[in-house]
Formats: C-alpha cells, sequence, structure tokens
C-alpha cells in the first residue's frame, strides 16, 4: 500500500474540491493509511503506539483537533487504580495498572508514576460493607485491596480527622497499596513521542468534520478541515465528544456528556502522603510533585459542554475538604477547571466494532479515562488490528444495551458522581 505525506493527502483535496474531482467519483479511493485514529488523547496515542509495536501497523494517522494532550488527559486528577467490583471491570483496569507499572521504561519517557496507594474511607455501615465486599471481590481477582481501622487509616494518612466529631465519622477504609499518581498528560506525550518514532503520523489542528462511506455502507475515510483522509479501518477514541463524531456516520451512542470540574491548591511542602477519596460527603485528593493539593469536584446534574461547570459543585467539594482535613481550612486554591467526560447507562466503556463496516469505537469511560489510559489503548489497538475484540474488552461492546448485559460500575468512582 502506497503511504502518504500530509502534503500530498491535501494536495489531493484540494484538486478534488474543483468540481468534487476523483475523489467523489471514485466509490472506493485508495486508503492512505491503514488505520486512522480520531481523537489525540491519551488513549488515542496509546492505541497508535501498540499498532506499532505490538502489531507491526505503523501505517496509521492520529487526527487531533487541537493539540496534543490538550483535552480531558490535561485536565483530569491524575488518579489510577483498579479496584473495581465487578470481573469485567476489574480485568481491564488491572491490565492498565501493569502497564503503568512498567510504563515509563517502556516509552523511556518519565510518566511521574507514583504508587502511593489509593484509600477510600468509609463513613456509615453502608460504605463499610460496601467497601469490604470491594476488597474481597478483589482479592478473588488477583488484586490488591485491604480493609483499614480508622486508627490505621490515620496513621497512613495522617492528616485524616477521625475524632468522632465530624457529621460524617470515619469508620475506616479500603487501600489499594499498588494504586496511585501519574503526571496528567505526561502519558500522552510519552506515547506521541514513541508512535512517532515508529512512523504513525500525528496531526494537529485537524478536526473531523465527516465520516465518508461506500456505497455498502462502510467507513472509508474522513472529512477534516485540512481535507479528505482514507482510512481501511476508523477508530474513534474522541472524549467528550464522541456521540458528535459517531453521528457523522448516523450511529447513535447511549451517551451523555457531563462537565466534570476538578481544582488545585497554592503549592505547600509535602504534607498529603497518598489519594483519598470519600463518597459520602465527595472529596478525593491527593498533592501533586509540585506541592499543589488536586482536588476532584463532582459533575454537574445536567448534559453540557462546558467545561466550567457550576459554582456550587466546587464550593461542595471545599466544604467537604475541610470537614475530613480540618487542617486544609486556612488554603486558597489556586486555579480550577472542567473537562467533558461521556457517560454510558452502565457507567462502564464502551471498545469495539459499530453497526458500520470498519468503524471502531472507545468511549464513555466516565470519570475513569486516565486510569485505563495504557490498557485502553492496549486492547482497542488489538480490537483495531484483528477487526475482533481482545478478550479483556469483548464484553464492553455497544451490543449489551440491545442485549441488556450490562457491566454496572456506578459505585466504582467511589465518589458520588
Amino acid at each position: 500500500m502506497r503511504r502518504f505525506s500530509l502534503s500530498s493527502l491535501l494536495s489531493e483535496s484540494l484538486r478534488g474540491h474543483q468540481g468534487w474531482g476523483r475523489q467523489w467519483r471514485d466509490p472506493q479511493p485508495k486508503p492512505a493509511y491503514d488505520v486512522v485514529i480520531v481523537g489525540g488523547g491519551g488513549h488515542g496515542l496509546a492505541t497508535a503506539y501498540y499498532l506499532a509495536t505490538v502489531h507491526g501497523i505503523t501505517n496509521v494517522a492520529v487526527l487531533e483537533k487541537g493539540w496534543i494532550g490538550g483535552g480531558n488527559t490535561g485536565r483530569n486528577t491524575t488518579i489510577i487504580r483498579s479496584n473495581y467490583l465487578y470481573d469485567e471491570s476489574a480485568a481491564l483496569y488491572e491490565h492498565a495498572l501493569k502497564l503503568w507499572e512498567g510504563l515509563s521504561q517502556e516509552l523511556n519517557y518519565n510518566v511521574m508514576f507514583s504508587q502511593r496507594g489509593v484509600l477510600m474511607l468509609a463513613h456509615n455501615i453502608h460504605d463499610v460493607q460496601s467497601f469490604k465486599r470491594h476488597v474481597y471481590a478483589n482479592r478473588l481477582n488477583g488484586i490488591d485491596n485491604e480493609w483499614l481501622s480508622k486508627e490505621e487509616c490515620k496513621a497512613f494518612c495522617p492528616p485524616i480527622d477521625i475524632s468522632g466529631t465530624l457529621r460524617y465519622p470515619v469508620l475506616g477504609g479500603a487501600l489499594q497499596r499498588r494504586a496511585g499518581t501519574a503526571r496528567h498528560d505526561a502519558v500522552a506525550w510519552g506515547y506521541a513521542r514513541g508512535a512517532d518514532a515508529r512512523g504513525v503520523d500525528i496531526i494537529q489542528n485537524c478536526e473531523v468534520k465527516g465520516i465518508r462511506r461506500d456505497a455498502s455502507g462502510a467507513a472509508i475515510g474522513v472529512e477534516t478541515t485540512r481535507g479528505y483522509i482514507g482510512a481501511g479501518r476508523i477508530g474513534v477514541v474522541a472524549a467528550g465528544h464522541t456521540s458528535t463524531v459517531m453521528a457523522m456516520a448516523d450511529v447513535r451512542m447511549p451517551l451523555e456528556s457531563y462537565p466534570l470540574q476538578a481544582l488545585v491548591s497554592e503549592p505547600v511542602k509535602p504534607v498529603f502522603p497518598c489519594v483519598v477519596m470519600s463518597n459520602a460527603v465527595h472529596a478525593y485528593i491527593s498533592q501533586s510533585d509540585k506541592g499543589e493539593l488536586v482536588i476532584g469536584a463532582g459533575t454537574d446534574q445536567y448534559t453540557s459542554y462546558s467545561q466550567q461547570g457550576g459554582l456550587h459543585i466546587t464550593t461542595h467539594t471545599l466544604d467537604a475538604i475541610c470537614e475530613v482535613f480540618p487542617q486544609f481550612t486556612r488554603m486558597r486554591m489556586l486555579r480550577s477547571w472542567g473537562g467533558i467526560v461521556d457517560v454510558t447507562p452502565d457507567r462502564s466503556p464502551i471498545i469495539g466494532k459499530t453497526p458500520v463496516p470498519n468503524l471502531f469505537v472507545n468511549c464513555g469511560w466516565g470519570t475513569g479515562g486516565f486510569k485505563a489510559t495504557p490498557g485502553s489503548g492496549h486492547v482497542f489497538a488489538h480490537t483495531l488490528a484483528k477487526a475482533e475484540p481482545h478478550p479483556i474488552n469483548a464484553p464492553f461492546t455497544l451490543d449489551r444495551f440491545r442485549t441488556g448485559r450490562l457491566i454496572d460500575e456506578a459505585a466504582a468512582a467511589a465518589v458520588a458522581h
């Protein structure tokens, strides 16, 4: 298959634009790329990297409407863990965590992965029962998780208030010691460097405006702001905007998009040793290597593409943080932001084929997207290369919403999203 440079692609597109030319008259023009990936975030770039390194497919283009790592990849709260309840989810996130553990060496790029532990606090009897169930389920799947008393929680994370005077007193917590954090956008740049070094074309400022299909209905390429690009297969990995892209191929997705907010404090000396999450008061917090407290807030209660969200969401989160960690009441917030998350009805991702031949999708991660990045890219690359799902992502088909075989991880965020 002849490999096209971007300049030749654009010149062909411009020639075709004069009366729409040869490209529009040819029902099946020769594809420029074996695979085109729509979305240049962590998942899209990881997919391209593993297509090249695992499957030997380097005739790949990654199309990003903005800049690499400028979407949700640059707007997350850096948390990585695999302590999910259901077998299907546990397998997927544990696969990702194992890849995270060797990722800096794999990419020869420091993604700043720190296995400082993730502690989920229980504030009532229901929390205790639910988190102990997670602990037992994780152990059955060979995933580390352990139950701590409130005194052990305090010993592991000294800033926690266990005095019993809180509205929601701490009764204990579930700790995954292998979990932790990574730099929010470093994974995108690491995968981008690795994919680029193996011949993958990464095209920024290239927004997809349409998906072209042949007479049989199969996807054969994409219309972009920089011209038409032919493709043997198309993988859509456009977090927050999947429904919009898939509608270009007349595919309706079971997704809703919500603003998800976060914020950071002024930097201080090291004071917080791990990640702590609390469902009852909706608080999750860690400390970055720069000293900022990284605080995750909630989603708005209405669908929107706003990247700001309601102020009351941030206010509620700060109240919760000060409730559990009284020493932070004097901290000042430095900046806040919002990302757009796609959410499925069962709060689990969709990874696989679509009703349109040659068109594949990876979406619906909600709050689980960042932590899944390496595993998501690895199994999606397999799906694109083989046109069949990897065993790990086989349960996460689009078809499950027709058959009712749902994977309901609604509580897996460990906060009330």
